[in-house]
């Protein structure tokens, strides 16, 4: 059976259209997606992520144990500070990629996947009775008491502070959510409730996400839609977040990354801290820095008209020889750009910028030609 969110009602009451996500009944439009991603663009969008896991690693020996768990390192987070993150298994293959914040000095809020919130938290508990200092190290998945919602978009700035008006609880900066720099977050209160707001996104336009308990989303909720009406916010779904997302090359667990790809694979060794000392998966990801990969993620624009690229469509080289050399991973139109684009996997041969491509579209090789990261920049 499929779960819901506490805002299943308030869709159905916009009149979204409900998909299937990672084991949720979501909304993937409610007007159409090219309108709402425009919106986002443009303006402004708010998204549902209640979906998504929230778990609390708590203690004395957090840090240390986080850091032997993630990729990146938690050392380098202030208070009120967070970082893209990855957890990996022993052979440097993607558990999960999230979000960890912290928001005490012995205190972690991770943001997972939705569709990895029971591998997830199994992982974490798996390692924490391996860690030596174990009863420093508190792991609490608090995903079903949790809501979550995302407003982004060029225009947010101008109204979410007249939506919540109070500020943080801290002594300190920031005071106001505009004070949030990117990444950071904050305690603001709403009423009876307490909102985690972080300055992120999942669109590559300016946002906040907001974290509370359950029963406190749709009062956020309504409050965003009622403030962001004068600034043409719009209700967004999967749909939109999907092209957004793919614009800007973000990954999305199951389609980019998964437990057979690297994080140096995905292009995304950025994010792995080698210098911090011992973590899991750190031999296969040191061995490929130093000696490269099989494969690497590109991006790719169509250059001439066709229909969209899928996932799992074929990736080829051009030309009277050519071969299967890769698999498209995320392909959409792309309603900023009006043309298909996508990501893929190919040998690192192909993975430079400029090189032409083929993509295998209802039975027909299509051109194209890979180009860098990001697909979608703004002007």
């Amino acid at each position: 059976m499929l779960k819901h969110t506490h805002l299943f009602a308030a869709h159905k009451k916009l009149g979204a259209r409900l998909v299937e996500f990672g084991g949720w009944e979501m909304p993937v439009q409610y007007t159409s997606i090219v309108e709402e991603h425009l919106a986002v663009r443009n303006a402004a969008g708010l998204f549902d992520i209640s979906h998504m896991g929230e778990v609390l690693v708590s203690g004395n020996s957090a840090t240390q144990f986080l850091n032997q768990t993630l990729t990146n390192d938690v050392r380098k987070l202030a208070v009120g500070q967070g970082q893209y993150t990855l957890m990996c298994n022993e052979r440097g293959g993607i558990v999960d990629d999230l979000y960890a914040y912290r928001i005490a000095v012995a205190q972690y809020l991770l943001v997972i996947n939705a569709s990895r919130i029971e591998a997830d938290v199994a992982w974490l508990k798996n390692q924490r009775a391996r860690f030596a200092k174990r009863d420093g190290a508190e792991v609490m998945d608090i995903s079903e008491e949790t809501g979550a919602v995302a407003v982004q978009g060029p225009v947010v700035a101008d109204f979410i502070c007249e939506a919540f008006k109070s500020l943080s609880l801290a002594d300190t900066r920031p005071r106001k959510i505009t004070e949030l720099k990117k990444n950071e977050i904050a305690v603001f209160p709403f009423g009876a409730a307490l909102l985690w707001v972080s300055h992120t996104g999942y669109t590559g336009e300016d946002g906040f996400e907001i974290v509370t308990p359950a029963k406190y989303i749709e009062g956020v909720w309504n409050r965003l839609l009622e403030f962001g009406a004068p600034f043409s916010l719009k209700p967004c779904g999967l749909g939109a977040r999907d092209t957004l997302r793919t614009e800007v090359c973000y990954p999305l667990y199951g389609h980019e990354l998964n437990e057979e790809t690297t994080p140096i694979e995905a292009g995304l060794g950025f994010f792995v801290s080698f210098d911090k000392g011992d973590f899991v998966g750190r031999a296969t990801l040191a061995h490929q820095k130093a000696n490269g990969v099989a494969k690497k993620l590109v991006a790719f624009r169509m250059t001439e008209k066709s229909a969209p690229p899928r996932p799992h469509y074929a990736i080829w080289s051009p030309g009277p020889a050519a071969t299967k050399i890769g698999e498209v991973t995320s392909g959409t139109q792309s309603p900023s750009l009006g043309i298909g684009i996508g990501m893929g996997y190919v040998p690192p041969e192909f993975a430079k910028a400029d090189t032409a491509i083929e993509i295998e579209i209802r039975g027909k090789r299509s051109p194209a030609v890979v180009v860098p990261k990001p697909i979608y920049r703004k002007a």
